[in-house]
């Protein structure tokens, strides 16, 4: 035999001749779109976490914190690059706790040190010296990254003496006045200020009530018109960058006031600890996947009704917390999860998803010593690059372990798909349906392509979930020798022939010809 021969396809067959078959009719709605997310909707966090924070005997972050990031790693560098550009929200747990040394008068300016107690999250006040915001800035400048950057909204306030975790007071906004004066005298852009990371609700380590945040978005608001006269060229303002809590967010959108708030910011980390052994189970469990759909249709909803100027945003997701999964969150099977979050989340017309975190912590697309890419990074890059704004309804009768979502093609003619088979021993075979009927019924007729199907295959190396090093249609996606990002091509497939989906893979798949009117 010439193994050199041996095609993807014909390992593909291998897979699908020891798993079992099911023809799958999916049907798409292509007169018009459901939904639609910025044309920047893959977003991922910087965070400020030190290199001691720990959690279950794991230090997870290394040197991957804004303080302490190599900003002259090559790798790092064109993993961001490869987006043009990629979204970046610099924040996170620790921000509520950041200072900005700009008028240089905060004696012993220096980063976060470990605190036994007085403190949030057990550590000190770390303070920004410009010297390395300036770096920070050169280098989202040079990844060409559009920066979203997460205020200290506790500056100013005190811990309430009577109730415990809920903070009182007017949010002291000089602090965040010095640093847009001199990010705006430098030309720094900033596309977006939130302010604030889950005080909303119960809040995590602290809280502060809804109508007081309202109150603080106002001026907040105020300051970024103040400072960016320019409408064209003003930063958006986000809010809350929490979890979601019906009665806390609907009092927080009715005060804030008309035009306030641009992005109304949530995070979901719907897998519980990242101590859990469940997490393998629930990334690959269809019916735990869906719960979190009424989480992201409710805040939908709560914008549509207090705030339908505004945008719904996943702010931060990392899945599970305390800095994820730790044996789940940077191999194959997490992708299942993620992908699933970022076709629900574009479904419900949120705006723009922020994945915890590019690196640092278990659930960082980068390695957090290496930055080698993990195979979510692979995924995220895909759908920025397949997956347009657009997003169609698309429906199928089939096992609930096949996930599909539709939007119009990037840039291009067609629509494009992504599929999540979360059967270990179930193939798809897939019909597709064009249904052009407003008002229901039959679906108008089967689609039959001739100008072949795009397809980018996703498999775990070995055919092992639990495995980091993913394949793109058989081959290993690794770094060039020049550390380069990987090309990602499609294999051209019929277009008359069913899409096939391995068990346990992730596909997604552009056809140019199926003429949806609500992409044209």
């Amino acid at each position: 035999m010439n193994f050199k021969s041996i095609t993807f396809f014909d390992v593909l067959l291998s897979c699908f001749l020891v798993s079992k078959a099911e023809k799958v009719e999916v049907v798409v709605e292509g007169a018009t779109s459901i939904a639609q997310t910025d044309e920047d909707f893959i977003c991922v966090t910087l965070g400020w976490w030190p290199t001691n924070k720990c959690d279950y005997d794991q230090c997870p972050w290394g040197q991957a914190g804004l303080f302490n990031l190599d900003l002259k790693n090559k790798i790092l560098e064109k993993a961001i690059k490869a987006f043009h550009p990629l979204r970046i929200r610099v924040g996170g747990s620790m921000q509520d706790q950041v200072v900005y040394n700009v008028r240089n008068n905060i004696e012993n300016c220096k980063p976060f040190e470990k605190q036994d107690k007085g403190f949030l999250f057990g550590f000190s006040i770390g303070c920004l010296d410009m010297k390395r915001w300036d770096k920070l800035n050169e280098f989202f400048n040079q990844t060409r990254a559009k920066v979203t950057f997460g205020l200290n909204a506790l500056i100013g306030r005190k811990e309430s003496e009577t109730e415990k975790t809920l903070w009182v007071g007017d949010w002291y906004s000089h602090n965040a006045r010095d640093l847009m004066r001199y990010t705006i005298s430098k030309g720094y852009k900033i596309d977006s200020y939130e302010l604030g990371n889950e005080l909303c609700g119960v809040g995590v380590s602290a809280r502060i009530e809804a109508k007081q945040y309202a109150k603080d978005m106002a001026t907040l608001k105020n300051l970024v018109k103040e400072m960016y006269p320019n409408p064209k060229t003003q930063p958006k303002v986000l809010g809350p960058g929490g979890f979601y809590d019906k009665k806390w967010f609907d009092t927080f959108l009715d005060a804030s006031g008309h035009d306030v708030i641009d992005g109304v910011t949530h995070h979901i980390y719907n897998l519980g600890p990242g101590n859990n052994p469940d997490v393998v189970r629930r990334v690959q469990d269809p019916f735990f996947l869906t719960q979190i759909a009424q989480t992201f249709k409710d805040v939908s909803n709560a914008i549509d009704k207090f705030a339908p100027w505004s945008g719904a945003w996943v702010s931060e997701s990392g899945g599970a917390y305390n800095s994820g999964g730790q044996l789940v969150s940077y191999t194959f099977a997490f992708g299942f999860w993620y992908l699933d979050q970022l076709g629900m989340t574009s479904v419900y017309n949120h705006k723009v998803y922020c994945r915890q975190a590019l690196t640092g912590g278990n659930y960082a697309l980068l390695n957090t010593t290496t930055f080698i890419p993990n195979p979510d990074y692979y995924s995220a890059l895909l759908w920025h690059r397949v997956m347009g704004s657009k997003v169609l309804s698309v429906t199928h009768k089939g096992s609930p372990y096949l996930r599909v979502y539709s939007h119009c093609a990037k840039n291009e003619p067609g629509i494009s798909f992504v599929f999540i088979n979360l059967s270990k021993k179930t193939f798809f075979e897939i019909d597709l349906f064009h249904d052009l009927n407003f008002h229901g019924g039959s679906p108008n007729f089967k689609f039959k392509g001739h100008k072949g199907q795009e397809g980018y295959h996703l498999t775990p190396k070995d055919g092992n979930i639990l495995s980091s090093v993913v394949l793109l249609n058989g081959k290993p996606l690794e770094l060039s020798d020049s550390v380069e990002i990987p090309e990602l091509k499609p294999k051209l497939v019929d277009g008359l022939k069913p899409i096939s989906i391995a068990a346990h893979s992730i596909a997604f798949i552009t056809i140019r010809d199926f003429n949806a009117p609500a992409c044209s």
